[in-house]
């Protein structure tokens, strides 16, 4: 009877070694993504090599969803994680090579590791947090728990990068990254396959559903555009307040944004007893708060009040990013949910635009004026939300 209720916990926890890989894939991609500064001014980099740099990474992540999400229904999530995690080892090895074409592959590689992952890591786990893995979870728990190790990844991953290079060296920025794939690879090494049955062979599961269509892809157009504008673009508007700490206030921003959507999760367990509608309006109000925030530290300069627009931000990531995750999973049948997953996350990529927008907007308009329109179609686009939201008696 012991052996049994020992086996029944380590079952049971399954789904965290698997959520540990997703952790590890998002402290792979966003490790990066502070380091932006530093480069330039090692490497002599040009604004248009730092942005390509940048773009290559979005690049990777199309092949990455488009293979990751078939590939984890057609042979299994378990082989589709370990192999997309150990690519994305092999890209920070690349990227401590410190020589711009390396640059190159590495942001390239982690751009496919962390769309296959995205794909591939949310539809495992959530497939380990109920019965027979995990009998005792609460529903949607699949969801939050995906979102949470993903946001602890991406968040601490950028604080810790941006930390070692400002104190230490740029390769030292990367040496974290590697113990975590490696610990998390032996963690989820044993892990039991979950797919059963046979891959949709026809077209993608759910996409003809009305609340996929004018509910979840409203919703997921913002999911990163709030995370992408909190790190990429505010900790440029105020660097004159930075004195030199940059690099550190980079990893600080990112660590806030995607902290206070780490934090917001039980939260969001509370609002979705009230409806599920609920996380989806309140995330997109965050959203909305936290560009009207975004605008003010435009105007006057101040990092503190970045910081502020970025925890709003990062509230309204956390809870967009559940929303999205939970209805994926009632409307996709487990035969097509890693498809339909590759499908979402790649309309949620479509948010990493952001910062390319406004760096166009910002020679016809003011980035104030930039980040408040954004604000106001954020907010617009809860209102439609909830409208529609209501005509389906939607919960």
């Amino acid at each position: 009877m012991l052996v049994a209720q020992g086996q029944q916990v380590e079952t049971r926890l399954g789904w965290l070694r698997a959520a540990l890989l997703m952790a590890a894939a998002g402290w792979g991609a966003n490790q990066f993504s502070p380091l932006l500064g530093a480069y330039r001014a090692e490497l002599a980099l040009s604004a248009t090599t730092v942005t390509g740099l940048f773009a290559i990474y979005v690049a990777g992540m199309i092949p990455g969803l488009l293979l990751g999400g078939p590939g984890a229904d057609a042979f299994g999530r378990r082989p589709a994680m370990l192999g997309a995690v150990g690519v994305s080892l092999l890209s920070t090895v690349a990227l401590m090579g410190d020589q711009t074409v390396l640059l190159g592959v590495g942001r390239f590689g982690s751009g496919v590791a962390t769309g296959a992952v995205l794909a591939a890591g949310s539809t495992w786990v959530k497939e380990l947090s109920q019965p027979p893995y995990d009998p005792h979870a609460l529903p949607g728990a699949g969801a939050r728990r995906a979102s949470l190790l993903l946001s602890a990844g991406f968040g601490v991953g950028g604080l810790v990068a941006a930390v070692l290079a400002q104190w230490i060296s740029l390769a030292a920025a990367y040496v974290p990254h590697l113990v975590l794939s490696v610990v998390a690879i032996a963690f989820a090494w044993a892990l039991p396959e979950t797919r059963s049955g046979k891959p949709a062979r026809r077209g993608p599961i759910g996409l003809r559903d009305p609340r996929f269509r004018r509910l979840v892809v409203p919703v997921a157009l913002w999911v990163f555009a709030a995370p992408s504008t909190g790190f990429a673009v505010l900790p440029s508007l105020v660097e004159r307040g930075l004195a030199g700490y940059e690099t550190a206030f980079a990893g600080l921003a990112i660590a806030a944004v995607l902290g206070a959507g780490l934090l917001i999760q039980p939260v969001g367990r509370r609002l979705a007893e009230r409806g599920v509608l609920v996380v989806a309006v309140t995330g997109l109000g965050s959203v909305a708060a936290g560009m009207l925030v975004g605008a003010l530290a435009a105007w006057s300069g101040q990092p503190l009040v970045a910081l502020v627009a970025d925890l709003l931000l990062g509230v309204g990531y956390g809870l967009c990013v559940t929303f999205g995750l939970t209805e994926i999973g009632k409307i996709a049948p487990p035969s097509g949910l890693a498809r339909l997953s590759s499908i979402y996350w790649a309309l949620t990529y479509v948010g990493f635009c952001a910062p390319y927008v406004f760096s166009l907007l910002s020679h016809v308009a003011l980035p104030p004026v930039i980040l408040g329109v954004a604000g106001g179609l954020a907010a617009l686009t809860g209102v439609y939300v909830l409208v529609r939201g209501s005509a389906y008696r939607y919960t």
